[in-house]
């Protein structure tokens, strides 16, 4: 049962987020070519686009990560300060190698990486290193992990585009308790926050982007993840990343409804809202139906959601598409 609960929990983002990306790629290219029927300038757009995408694979990226981070935890009796039973081993990753040491103050995981991920959909390189205090728990209230990116590369083998991490993220465990309880627990909170995240894309442009997310587990008729944005960047509240994107501009990518994630609807993103904020604004409203209005589960059936973008001189568009 543990070991089911992991396995499927990891699913939840894996199977879901990459999806999302292709999504909202088709939909700025769908907003793009209506601004250009309109003689409006196609630069915006091209921007928004790339940056949509770009912040998707970041995001997908580290909650892949953050996920994998998790398992090792859970797995690691000596970390983790639970008894595990079936849970899912520390080197069960595909493409990396897990390597844990306690035998000096700090206690590490080292997860290096040299291969394709469990979906074949992404080549990983380089090393992600947790570490505690000697004697930390995870599954204590309060309990926190650096967790540290050294040249962390995935490259997305659809079109070999790839994104490089560096520097460290603190994971907090904002309630206590371990995931592979969660039927019992009904409520677990988890916190990861990061200023100094480097991220060097494809195109060899450097950006220091900022982090503060939520990501909040409850079950009912299965795992439920909702996933929230709580940090502040100026006037824009509930900012989940922000920092300069690869041209060089601001951005704050805010989750104005928490993104929920189901695993009786098959792991899918179910509901939520993302706003982009910047050089243009946009926004993402997910879990509609075909009419635009918010449905229950489609089962093998399509999702819908409705973009709206706004360009820097006032330009609008607006597009519902599947998922």
């Amino acid at each position: 049962m543990a070991h089911q609960q992991t396995k499927t929990l990891m699913k939840l983002n894996l199977r879901s987020l990459p999806v999302f990306a292709l999504a909202i790629s088709a939909a700025f290219t769908a907003c793009k070519k209506d601004n250009s029927t309109n003689t409006t300038d196609p630069d915006p757009a091209v921007e928004v686009q790339a940056h949509a995408d770009d912040q998707s694979r970041i995001s997908g990226d580290m909650d892949d990560a953050t996920n994998e981070v998790n398992v090792a935890l859970e797995g690691t009796p000596s970390f983790s300060g639970g008894r595990v039973q079936g849970g899912q081993n520390v080197n069960s990753f595909c493409g990396a190698t897990a390597t844990v040491d306690t035998s000096n103050n700090t206690w590490k995981i080292t997860i290096a990486y040299n291969g394709n991920d469990c979906s074949n959909l992404h080549f990983r390189t380089g090393t992600i290193v947790v570490s505690t205090p000697a004697g930390t728990h995870w599954k204590n209230a309060g309990a926190a992990v650096t967790v540290s990116f050294q040249n962390y590369k995935v490259k997305r083998l659809s079109d070999n585009k790839s994104v490089t991490f560096n520097g460290t993220h603190t994971y907090t465990n904002v309630s206590g308790g371990l995931l592979i309880n969660l039927a019992n627990m009904q409520n677990i909170t988890h916190t990861i926050t990061s200023n100094d995240m480097s991220i060097m894309f494809d195109d060899n442009t450097q950006r220091t982007w900022q982090v503060a997310r939520k990501r909040v587990f409850t079950y009912n008729n299965g795992i439920v993840m909702a996933i929230h944005g709580i940090g502040t960047n100026g006037s824009a509240a509930n900012a989940a990343e922000w920092g300069m994107n690869r041209f060089g501009h601001p951005f704050t990518t805010s989750i104005t409804q928490p993104l929920v994630f189901r695993q009786d609807c098959n792991g899918r993103l179910t509901e939520g809202e993302i706003k982009h904020q910047g050089f243009a604004t946009s926004t993402m409203k997910f879990g509609l139906n075909a009419s635009g209005a918010p449905t229950a589960c489609p089962g093998n059936g399509n999702y819908y959601y409705r973009l709206t973008w706004t360009g820097p001189s006032g330009n609008s568009a607006s597009v519902l598409l599947p998922y």
